[in-house]
């Protein structure tokens, strides 16, 4: 079996390995990969580790059943969860030590994957390899954003920061639930297609630096009840400006690092809540399997072009989601 293993180098960033088939055992099952697609995540693990198998989300046909397994069948088509350890449940160290594709734990670009029953989920007929492949991270991180602990409500405004996948599936979705929703990019061309999707409110925030009054306005001087930052410190405190008193902030981002002075005194005079987000269960993945959403691929790249992919998500010049088809 060939699998793709991260090599440390930035040229080329993978090479072809070959492995032992993998075996079932007791309550798993063995899937033919047939896509994977790209997170950020994975260019922060390709310059931090070699050796392993990279990309945490995978979609594909079950080609062996190990034994207790129930309500699965060789041949189905299913998708992998980002945590196949976290099935449902408050979050825990343990189900985060099952994320795929990280430092110490094999990923997806690989022919085939074992994996055990209980992390992965049935895909309709009607949603194509590629598209499944697309849910594991980023839908289901924008689903949490969105609607754990308090749900976003019809009529609420949420802000979403740039075009990438999180963003996406988080407009789709939130008009999904009846919400406005303002969304930035520095592209115009991208914030078009964003309006096609959906979106209320556009801002270049290149031709705009000062973006959060800019929602202010658009919001009559409230601020916005969500806002979802992807980006991390250099953004933060904007989105404390742009969003209400009581509102709440859901932070997953890091494109711009981990490190940065946040304005404290805005979460405490505003009452903001700011809450973490890190993916979620595959409880939510199967809801999301069944919603109907309609990933929105910005290309599909053939195997051989993998390194180009993850060339594409370092320039963040995509719009949506990058696949890789195996």
């Amino acid at each position: 079996m060939k699998a793709y293993k991260l090599t440390g180098r930035q040229r080329p960033l993978l090479a072809a390995e070959e492995l032992p088939t993998p075996q079932p055992g007791i309550g798993q099952v063995v899937i033919r990969i047939k896509a994977a697609s790209l997170n950020y995540r994975d260019i922060l693990v390709a310059s931090q580790a070699e050796g392993i198998v990279p990309l945490s989300d995978g979609a594909g046909v079950i080609s062996a059943i190990g034994a207790e397994v129930r309500g699965f069948s060789v041949g189905d088509r299913v998708v992998i969860g980002f945590m196949p350890g976290w099935v449902e449940g408050e979050f825990s160290a343990d189900k985060q030590d099952s994320s795929l594709g990280g430092p110490g734990v094999d990923g997806v670009l690989a022919e085939q994957v074992v994996v055990n029953a209980a992390g992965i989920s049935h895909i309709p007929d009607s949603m194509t390899f590629e598209e499944a492949a697309t849910l594991p991270c980023a839908a289901v991180t924008a689903w949490s954003a969105l609607f754990e602990r308090r749900p976003l409500l019809p009529g609420e405004t949420v802000l979403l920061l740039g075009t990438g996948g999180v963003s996406i599936f988080a407009l789709q979705l939130a008009k999904i639930a009846g919400a406005k929703v303002i969304i930035t990019s520095s592209s115009d061309e991208k914030l078009q297609r964003a309006r096609q999707l959906g979106a209320d409110h556009l801002i270049n925030y290149h031709h705009n630096s000062d973006w959060a009054s800019e929602v202010l306005r658009l919001t009559a001087g409230k601020g916005v009840d969500l806002a979802v930052d992807v980006a991390g410190p250099a953004t933060l405190n904007s989105t404390l400006k742009a969003t209400r008193h009581g509102g709440r902030i859901s932070l997953m981002g890091v494109l711009t690092g981990f490190d940065g002075k946040i304005d404290t005194g805005a979460i405490l005079a505003k009452r903001i809540t700011l809450q973490g987000i890190y993916v979620g269960p595959v409880s939510t993945l199967k809801a999301l399997t069944l919603s109907g959403i309609k990933p929105y691929i910005d290309r599909v790249y053939p195997l051989d072009e993998a390194d180009q992919a993850y060339q594409s998500m370092s320039e963040k010049n995509h719009f949506g989601k990058l696949v890789i088809k195996l």
